[in-house]
């Protein structure tokens, strides 16, 4: 869908809510030429707490895998390392 700037200024609350219902880019147009894309932003696939439950068990996963790393290895070695293996 493409607007112009008029358009835009006079009807801004219903294109927003338009982007937000269809999930589609609206190009802005002045003069023919696309000057602007209003582009409505993803929504999370995940709830507020489900993402704070994915933080911490990834965090967990974190500690644990630091628990057991040797010392003076860095990440970029044991995938170097790794990939030489196969």
């Amino acid at each position: 869908m493409a607007v112009s700037i008029d358009d835009l200024t006079q009807g801004t609350i219903a294109l927003l809510r338009r982007a937000i219902e269809t999930n589609e880019p609206i190009d802005i147009v002045e003069r023919g030429a696309v000057v602007a894309r209003l582009v409505p932003v993803p929504r999370p696939r995940m709830t507020p707490d489900e993402l704070d439950a994915w933080r911490r068990e990834r965090d967990g996963i974190a500690e644990e895998i630091g628990r057991s790393w040797p010392e003076g290895v860095s990440a970029v070695d044991a995938i170097r390392e790794g990939r030489r293996e196969l």
